[in-house]
């Protein structure tokens, strides 16, 4: 996400750093490298114009000028003023009024609205909401039975849709029928179409004029770009979006839509898909977005995924185990499926401040399959050899290799990966905050 647009402006960033004193000629050159990365990153030209402006006028002020960190004042605009383009402040998703709530969600076809849908459920359950959701896609094969196979993923309730009826008494049925069950937000998956027409539209329109959604929100594909935003003002034309969720964001390495979008629709992103899993649903935060782009990390969004998975009597269960030295095979597994739980593990990487852009990390590709070869490794050991594994002897060692599928080699790693985890496990206990001052960390 944002790969390539990071790299050009941390490139221009270290030019301007070396500079020593920044003046007004270098200062229009480094804006000059931050404006052709937008529109490499598929900016829309005028709102790249518009904020290369802003940010001239406030780094070619005195006291960015005269600045004992000259550099650093110009980052912390240009942090500053992405902030804002991207729409600022959070907006939550608008659930006041009487229930049940319906969220109509707009798009075109295949631009991920059904996997949306269940992400968005499963998010507003985590959330202790009890929604529900409905298909409206009448003429898409196998829509209703997609809706429904999501909705039992997410562990929410579907409305039996009917494939001969018309879109939009499905939606009125569906809300009654939502509220008659004491569900709420009811998510309502329209049909979408591979280009628009003015027959969708008026099928939108009429949904929205009988069911009166609190949120109208457009599904659209980042890795489209260009045509992301071209299709969403045509969508804010007719339906008047009260937001954006951003789909693919994962594969998108320039990220022009999320950065266009709100100064061309004035409407704000309010999500982002980071995955193919129905967990892989972000609300957005364009402070926190902004410093991942400029390479600072996101600790806000890692620490809520963290919290959101891990569980608090496990974390403490892991606590009294490390303070008693009795941290086993069945742990290191067991934390593993923590990680594997916040995403994949590039990441995670890029969310912590300065990982990035240590050498060898930085261009490293983390084998998430290597995770799976380590939780089949230690299935494979017996309880016994879990528990201690300082018993696992060569013998021992092909067999667990053979029953795992892996290698001798492989399982020699792995146990001694676990004694380097035990070690620096064991100096946290004893030496408490000065260990960690020192750069043990158990994960």
């Amino acid at each position: 996400m944002f790969e390539s647009l990071s790299e050009r402006l941390n490139l221009t960033f270290k030019k301007l750093k070396g500079q020593g004193k920044l003046t007004e000629a270098n200062m229009k050159e480094g804006l000059r490298e931050v404006r052709l990365a937008l529109l490499e990153a598929d900016v829309h030209y005028k709102v790249a114009k518009d904020f290369i402006e802003k940010v001239r006028d406030r780094a070619l002020g005195q006291e960015v000028l005269s600045s004992l960190t000259p550099a650093q004042q110009v980052i912390k605009i240009v942090q500053e003023e992405l902030t804002t383009l991207m729409g600022g402040l959070r907006q939550d998703l608008n659930l006041a009024g009487r229930p049940p709530i319906p969220i109509m969600l707009a798009g075109l076809q295949g631009s991920g609205k059904t996997t949306t849908a269940g992400k968005l459920a499963l998010w507003l359950k985590n959330k202790n909401f009890r929604p529900a959701l409905v298909s409206a896609d009448v003429y898409r094969p196998a829509a209703i039975e997609q809706l429904r196979k999501v909705g039992e993923m997410a562990g929410v309730e579907v409305y039996p849709s009917d494939p001969q009826a018309d879109p939009v008494d499905l939606c009125v049925k569906a809300w009654e029928w939502a509220g008659q069950r004491g569900l709420s937000p009811l998510i309502m998956d329209t049909a979408g179409r591979l280009h628009i027409d003015q027959t969708l539209m008026e099928e939108l329109k009429r949904i929205k004029e009988r069911v009166r959604p609190n949120e109208i929100l457009l599904v659209a594909d980042a890795m489209t770009g260009q045509d992301a935003i071209n299709m969403a003002q045509k969508f804010n034309e007719w339906l008047d979006l009260t937001g954006v969720v951003l789909t693919k964001m994962e594969g998108d390495a320039r990220g022009g839509a999320a950065l266009s979008i709100k100064a061309v629709i004035e409407k704000p992103i309010k999500f982002i898909g980071v995955g193919e899993k129905l967990e892989a649903l972000e609300p957005f935060y364009p402070d926190r977005l902004a410093s991942r782009i400029l390479g600072m990390g996101d600790v806000l969004t890692l620490i809520e995924k963290a919290q959101s998975q891990f569980d608090q009597k496990q974390a403490e269960e892991l606590a009294r185990k490390i303070r008693k030295e009795a941290f086993t095979l069945d742990d290191f597994k067991e934390q593993l499926r923590q990680i594997k739980k916040l995403g994949s593990l590039e990441q995670i990487l890029n969310m912590v401040p300065g990982l990035n852009k240590i050498k060898g990390l930085k261009d490293a590709q983390p084998d998430e399959k290597e995770l799976v070869h380590v939780e089949a490794m230690i299935n494979s050991m017996t309880p016994d050899e879990r528990r201690n594994a300082q018993i696992i002897n060569g013998s021992r060692r092909k067999r667990i290799a053979k029953g795992s599928g892996t290698t001798v080699q492989e399982v020699n790693k792995l146990l001694k990966n676990f004694e380097q985890v035990q070690k620096m496990l064991k100096q946290v206990s004893k030496g408490g905050k000065k260990a960690l001052k020192r750069g043990y960390l158990p994960f």
